[in-house]
């Protein structure tokens, strides 16, 4: 049984628990990369930091376990226990000779500690609060993590630069450590534990989930070598786009693949399953896939961000072909971390005061009319992108210029956080009660599919045509998944999804 909090009483766990997800995260996927450069390593190696984000995207794979086995509290502290090891040892791997190697295989497994503590803080979010907490407390989570993605990317690269990076790591061992502690003896536990943990390890021992684990393995093998092959240089002559394709780009074709292969055979995998009435883990993806217009929610999540992908890869190049790459350290902690926040916390309040249903289109249009205010400065800053683009001393441009620059990044970053709020509020009210931290998962890995081919995109559009025209054609590309929100079901709150985790 779930013991209930009261939410407007007992929240300081939803900070400390969100800033425990986004702070590896940022160590993780955005320190690394700093840190490896600082070091002195080659881009090629550095690029292999893509790697990282693997778990990220497969994470909903072992999500089912996180609903079976356990507690949500247990795998977090499971999890956070390992994470905090992991930067302790950075400490000492930091000063050695080899520290490169030695540090970005630490980070690499971390990566899927770090993913799995994802699932299971998703989890426990949406096991303690009921509809209305999960509404009141979504701007207030997002404002954690994007304070601990601000300390990991901004404190701890700062530290990491300007006095060494054993300091940095040991600043970092003592915030996250700290936070573990807190999780370790004060929060609270809101679950029986359903099957042992114990029973997990069996399961992993048996020649079926081995022979999976294998075949997974192949799979990320086949991922790695085959674009070095002469076979796919081949294929890359005809199709140039192969080229610029990575890990994070096959990984999000064969997950959409599989979710397309999952919803055409359902009948046919859900007579399997029946067969079997233990296969909780098959249930958790059938379940989701059995949704009343799946379809139309599952193109929703990946077409609504397509735009925002977009544009958001181009910002910070467009930033420095403008000239004005001293002035980023400030637009975006100083102007855009707070609009980001504030945006979170007022689409929070404002879903829950008015409804979702209410707040999607207002939060959705002006999410992507930022995608317009940036064709219009990229317009209006041309003169200055020919001038400065590639120039070792940029020409000012204007104080003037700066504030407009200030005023759409802060925009952005505010818009962002109401279309990111809508899209949280909205996935978990899609997540099935027995399957909350499953279901939450596989979501978050249907919206993050079109990222990295909207980034070979935009790359290859601004080459071409320049940055006007690719934040333009961002705000066409935004129109698909608003024209499908029309059709969405269960956006109201009178509509009831059966077994649904918050409605």
């Amino acid at each position: 049984m779930k013991k209930k909090f009261k939410w407007n009483k007992d929240y300081a766990w939803t900070f400390t628990t969100y800033f425990t997800e986004g702070f590896p995260y940022a160590v993780i996927r955005s320190v690394s990369s700093i840190f490896l450069r600082d070091m002195k390593a080659p881009l090629s190696f550095v690029g292999m930091t893509s790697l990282f984000g693997i778990p990220w995207m497969l994470k909903f794979l072992w999500g089912p376990w996180v609903d079976e086995y356990s507690t949500k509290r247990r795998w977090m502290i499971g999890m956070q226990g390992p994470l905090a090891f992991m930067i302790v040892l950075a400490v000492v791997f930091a000063p050695l000779p080899n520290n490169i190697y030695l540090i970005y295989m630490l980070f690499f497994i971390g990566a899927f500690f770090a993913a799995t503590n994802d699932t299971a803080i998703d989890g426990y979010y949406m096991d303690v609060l009921d509809k209305e907490g999960q509404v009141k407390f979504v701007g207030y989570r997002n404002m954690a993590y994007r304070l601990a993605w601000m300390t990991g990317t901004g404190v701890i690269v700062k530290i990491g630069t300007s006095w060494g990076w054993t300091m940095a790591f040991s600043f970092s061992a003592v915030v996250f450590g700290l936070f573990f502690l807190y999780h370790l003896f004060f929060l609270k536990e809101i679950q029986t534990p359903q099957k042992k943990i114990k029973l997990l390890l069996v399961r992993l021992t048996r020649i079926e989930t081995a022979a999976s684990l294998f075949f997974v393995i192949l799979l990320i093998a086949a991922i790695t070598y085959f674009p070095r092959s002469l076979v796919y240089a081949r294929l890359a002559k005809r199709l140039p786009i192969l080229m610029k394709m990575g890990y994070a780009h096959w990984i999000g074709l064969l997950l959409l693949l599989s979710m397309a292969l999952a919803w055409i055979f359902r009948s046919r995998i859900k007579g399997l399953l029946l067969r079997n009435p233990d296969s909780t883990y098959s249930k958790a993806f059938l379940v989701f896939i059995d949704k009343e217009k799946i379809g139309i929610v599952i193109a929703f999540f990946m077409l609504l961000r397509v735009g925002e992908w977009t544009l958001a890869n181009m910002v910070g190049p467009f930033i420095v072909d403008v000239g004005i790459k001293k002035h980023y350290g400030w637009l975006s902690a100083g102007v855009g971390l707070p609009a980001s926040v504030v945006g979170a916390l007022v689409g929070g309040w404002l879903i829950s005061r008015y409804s979702l249903k209410k707040m999607t289109w207002p939060f959705i249009i002006i999410q992507n009319i930022t995608n317009l205010l940036y064709m219009g400065l990229a317009i209006h800053l041309a003169s200055f992108v020919k001038l400065n683009t590639g120039a070792e001393t940029p020409v000012d441009i204007g104080v003037n210029n700066i504030i407009a620059v200030a005023f759409t990044h802060g925009f952005d970053q505010f818009a962002g956080g109401l279309g990111s709020i809508m899209l949280m509020t909205y996935l978990m009210r899609l997540c099935h009660k027995d399957y909350k931290a499953a279901h939450y998962s596989i979501g978050a890995a249907l919206w993050s599919i079109p990222a990295p081919f909207a980034g070979v995109f935009s790359g290859i559009t601004a080459e071409w045509l320049g940055f006007s025209w690719v934040f333009g054609i961002s705000f066409i590309l935004s129109i698909p998944g608003m024209l499908l929100i029309p059709f969405l079901p269960y956006l109201s709150d009178n509509e009831k999804l059966p077994g649904a985790a918050v409605c």
